[in-house]
This record gives C-alpha cells, structure tokens and sequence, in this order.
C-alpha cells in the first residue's frame, strides 16, 4: 500500500477573486448610489456625457452582476470544487489567466461603457472585442471547472458542483449566440439578429443570465456554504438533485415574459408565462431546502452573523422567486411593466439574494484563506443589519412607486382622456426615490464596514497552504 505525497490546494486565485469580489462591490454599488441620487437631483450628471444615467447605469449593472457577482462565483466554485473533489485545480496557470482576464473585462467594461460604446443589450452592452475576451476567459473557467472534476479523487460529485457546473456551460452558451454581430469598427457593431427575432434571443440571454448566472451559480454557493457554517448536513439531498433538474429544464424557457404585449406573438408569451409559473416550485424547493438544513441548528442564528446572512439571503431568494412569476402574469404584467416594481423585483433579488449570499461566503473564506480569525464579529451584525435595513428601504419604495407609477398611468376619465400627464408621475415618484437613495447608502455603508473588518483581519497576514487529503492506492 502506498500514499502520495501530500500535496497542497490552488488557494492563491481563490484569495485573489474573493478580495476582489469585496472591490468591486464597492465600485459598483457607489456607482448604484451616484444613478439613484441622479434621479432625485438630475444635475448631478453636471452636464457631462460620461456621468449621464444612461452611461453610468450599465456599469453599475456590469459592476454588481459580473464583478462583484461574478468574482464571487469565480472564488467559491474554485474553493469548492477543490474542497468537494479533492485534488488542486486542473491548471494554476490557466486559473491564474481567469483571474486577470476577467478583471481585464471589467476594466475594458469601465473604460468603453462611460465613453458611450455600447451594443444597447441589456445585460449584454459591451462590444465585440470584449465579448470576445470573455468567451476566452470563460472557456479557459470551463476548462480549469470540468478539468478539476475530471481527476477528482472523490467518486461523488457534490451538488453544488452540479449548479457551478450548469451556470458554467449555460453561460457560455447565452453569451455566444446573443452576441453573435457583425463588427464595423473596433467598437461597432450590428446584431446578425434584427426585430422581433433579436428581442427574443435577447431575452432569452437576459433572463437566463438572471437563472443561470445570478441564480444557478448562487445555489451553489449555498449548497456548500450553508452546511458548512451550520454544521448540519443538507436537509434532502434528494430533494436537492430534483431541485437542480427541475431548475435547469424550466429556467431556460422563461425569457418571452419580459416582451408581453410586443411584437413577439402571443403563443410564445404565453409560453414565458407558464414556464415562470411553474419555475415557483423548483425555486421554492431550493429555498426550503436550503433554510431547513439549519434543522436542529436554529440557536446558532442568535450568536452567528454569517448564518444570518447566508440564510437571509435565501429567504430573499424565496420571496423574489415568487414575485417574478406572478409579475409574468399577463394580467398583473400589464400593470408592472415598465414601472419601478420591476426594479423593486431585481433588487430583492440582487441585493437580498445575490448580496447577502455573495457577502456571507467571503465572510466565511477570506479569514480561513489568510489562516485568521475574524477582526470583529460585532461588525459582522452590524453590517447584517445596514444590508437588511438598506433593503427594505429601498425595495418597499420601490414597491409603493412602481404600483402607484402604473395606477396612475393607466388612469383614465370617463370620456377615456389620461387624469395624470407624465410628468405627474414623475412628481409623484420624487419622495420614493429618495427613500431608495438612502437604502442604497444604508447598504453601501454596510460594504465599506465589511471592507474595514476584513482589512484589519487579513493585513499582515501569510499565504496558507491547506493540504489535499492523501488518498491510499491498493
């Protein structure tokens, strides 16, 4: 019988995104801030292109989605592929090269977005020669994820590779057709897709980028960290399996309810609709599956901070999973559309959901990547409760404006003319958002807290090396 040599975990990429993932959620969230304070004092853009809302909010939206959220994607699946499989990732240099290559994106994403050179695609505005970096990038990502399983020591693949692994190829697949153009200049181009057709391929992108991306990849960050901070095993692993299928087969269908009452034809509608419908009971069985495995552990939320995050975030993922399938309703769509209920949704998903998750995971890794014990757990409440508080400032005024925004827009006289001209509304909106201006600052306050406790835990702090367990061959 022989035993291999110990051999050490890839941690360094791992460190790299997760401090990363703190950096850019400051950037991106600030910039969130400056656009809502923009809608309550429009002369904050001071007449300058590049400060305009229309240029400074795709890149908040690239900021929180793909680097704040997509670092912290990149750091847990590395950490926990590695973990779940035992072994080291398939290629350090090849992870080396994601690392810098996406946050060459985003710096390419912060530069050309601000200057006005945008494809106008909703979650899909930067141009050909990006595009085509994060094709590379991304299938560099596949090669290291699949590759690791590949030589995995544990016969087992765990869950929550299943969902990184999915989120993985899904997005590869949504971001190459969608962005399939036709360049006229090194930042210019045309969509082979045009009409009706490039609406649908673009929503079927951009809603499957919140399922797979924001949503596939983010279960897996609870299905591994979750049981880890509570110390229990996940309620049903059963459950967990259907969860995953019934997930990956509906999500991807449910695009065509964001063109209600357009050009798309009516069948294809109607199809969104059913399918985000019945995407209730998989996003539900997710969520209970992840907030019963504290079973027998619920005393642990009174003394545990991070828990209260992790498991918050996924009560925010069960309410906004059931908000966006009634939204799709044609009905209740006619009212919500185009209002700021819409993004009330996004938000208590983004923020609730991806935030708190995304934030309770680097609480978790980055004192164990650095081999310390936290600064202070007090901080750690402390910002639980900025984040909670700063959402429901900020997605209730959303909630209250957008209902009201839609009520008021489909208000008539008996003679059939409009009660209110649009700048009524408009009016009528002011004091929402204002109260959404200060939620975003109440959770922005809550990331420079996270940022200051994770400094004082990680500053002078030596690169850990945690050893692969040997593995005996007969």
């Amino acid at each position: 019988m022989t035993t291999e040599t110990p051999q050490t975990y890839n941690f360094n990429v791992v460190k790299q995104f997760a401090v990363m993932t703190v950096v850019w959620g400051i950037v991106g969230m600030l910039v969130g801030v400056v656009i809502a304070a923009q809608l309550v004092w429009p002369q904050l853009n001071f007449d300058t292109p590049w400060l305009t809302f229309g240029r400074l909010r795709p890149l908040h939206t690239n900021a929180v989605v793909f680097a704040f959220g997509g670092c912290a994607l990149f750091a847990t699946s590395y950490y926990v592929v590695q973990r779940t499989c035992h072994v080291r990732l398939f290629s350090d240099k090849l992870a080396a090269f994601t690392f810098w290559g996406w946050q060459l994106v985003i710096l390419l994403a912060a530069i050309t977005l601000p200057m006005g050179l945008t494809t106008t695609k909703e979650y899909a505005e930067l141009e050909w020669p990006i595009d085509i970096l994060i094709a590379v990038v991304w299938v560099s990502y596949a090669v290291v994820f699949f590759g690791t399983i590949m030589k995995r020591k544990i016969k087992h693949i765990y869950v929550a590779n299943w969902f990184f692994g999915s989120f993985i190829l899904t997005v590869a697949i949504l971001h190459i057709f969608n962005n399939l153009e036709y360049p006229v200049g090194w930042f210019k181009s045309y969509s082979i897709y045009a009409g009706v057709q490039d609406a649908m391929i673009q929503w079927w992108y951009g809603h499957n980028a919140v399922g797979f991306f924001l949503t596939a990849g983010f279960l897996g960050i609870m299905y591994y960290f979750i049981p880890k901070q509570a110390e229990r095993p996940v309620y049903s692993y059963r459950l967990s399996v259907v969860h995953f299928w019934a997930l990956i087969f509906t999500y991807i269908w449910a695009g065509p309810h964001h063109l209600h009452y357009t050009a798309l034809p009516d069948w294809a509608q109607s199809i969104g609709m059913v399918f985000s419908l019945i995407l209730l009971a998989p996003s539900w069985g997710g969520m209970i599956n992840g907030i019963m495995t504290l079973s027998g552990a619920w005393h642990k939320l009174r003394t545990d901070p991070i828990l209260k995050f992790l498991v918050v975030s996924v009560s925010f993922y069960g309410m906004s999973t059931f908000e966006g399938p009634m939204m799709s309703i044609k009905t209740v769509n006619s009212l919500s559309h185009f209002t700021d209920w819409t993004i009330g949704h996004v938000h208590s998903g983004a923020l609730g959901w991806v935030g708190m998750i995304s934030i309770g995971a680097m609480y978790y890794l980055i004192p164990r990547l650095f081999g310390r014990e936290i600064y202070s757990v007090k901080l750690i409440e402390m910002h639980f409760w900025m984040a909670t508080i700063g959402i429901v400032f900020y997605i209730t005024a959303m909630w209250v404006s957008g209902i009201m925004q839609g009520l008021m827009w489909r208000a008539v006289n008996e003679d059939g003319t409009l009660i209110y001209n649009f700048i009524e509304t408009v009016q009528a909106m002011h004091p929402y958002y204002m109260i959404r201006l200060l939620g975003g600052l109440i959770y922005l306050g809550g990331m420079f807290v996270m940022a200051y406790n994770l400094f004082r835990t990680v500053y002078g702090a030596k690169q850990v090396e945690a050893l692969i367990p040997a593995v005996s061959h007969r």
